[in-house]
């Protein structure tokens, strides 16, 4: 290698020295490589190093570690690359949630919710449809005989037959308290999965009358079929 000599480097604290040796053998010969010196001698090869080793009392940041010189220019790079970074940065802050002050001119008021609508469970259309085929047997494993519907229950909706209505009607007796009336929409025969009340069985609007109370249970539904409590404002005729 041929060493050019140490030489003042004027960018730096006085007593920093430059040295610049160039290769004379190999695939890299012609070309140099630069080192500097500190005021004690001690050896530094790349600008990082030499970064670390002074700190905050000089500014590297536009310091060329090959020609020993600041050079504006880099210093403007420097600069620019910066501002790009905090424009990115704020870029990507803004997708995340930020801080939110609410305010209200009126402090005392209190949000009311409706406990009965946060607990009303969804209910699935025709789930009647899940009762088809279904029977009751009893300790002999006999199936009992279904008892007739009334002639005033018409069930409605779609593949809907005696069956499965009068299964319906039982579950809405046990595990609602509201009175059976059936559909009283009439537009929910043209198109019953639209107009369809969930909360009622899939069959036209009917009127309990005492001759359905007092008939014959063989012929109708059996003593406590004034359960459907006194069909809503309706009632027994």
């Amino acid at each position: 290698m041929e060493r050019r000599g140490r030489m003042d480097c004027p960018a730096l604290p006085p007593g920093w020295k430059k040295e610049e040796v160039i290769r004379k053998s190999g695939l890299s010969a012609g070309k140099s490589d630069v080192y500097y010196f500190s005021p004690s001698g001690k050896k530094f090869r790349s600008k990082p190093q030499l970064a670390r080793y002074l700190g905050n009392t000089v500014d590297l940041s536009s310091f060329d570690f090959r020609t020993g010189k600041m050079m504006p220019s880099k210093l403007q790079k420097n600069k620019q690359r910066l501002r790009n970074d905090s424009l990115n940065q704020n870029k990507v802050s803004s997708i995340f949630k930020q801080p939110v002050t609410k305010v209200t001119n009126h402090p005392s008021n209190k949000v009311r919710s409706d406990p009965q609508r946060v607990t009303e469970q969804p209910r699935q259309l025709f789930w009647e449809k899940r009762l088809q085929g279904l029977s009751a047997s009893d300790v002999s494993e006999q199936i009992i005989k279904s008892m007739e519907l009334p002639k005033g229950l018409q069930g409605i909706g779609p593949g809907n037959n005696d069956e499965t209505l009068l299964s319906a009607v039982a579950s809405a007796l046990h595990t609602s308290s509201a009175p059976i009336t059936g559909q009283l929409s009439a537009a929910v025969e043209k198109n019953p999965a639209v107009w369809l009340n969930t909360s009622q069985p899939l069959c036209k609007a009917f009127i309990v009358t005492d001759e359905d109370i007092s008939g014959d249970n063989s012929t109708s539904l059996p003593e406590n079929y004034e359960a459907f409590r006194y069909h809503g404002n309706e009632g027994p005729k």
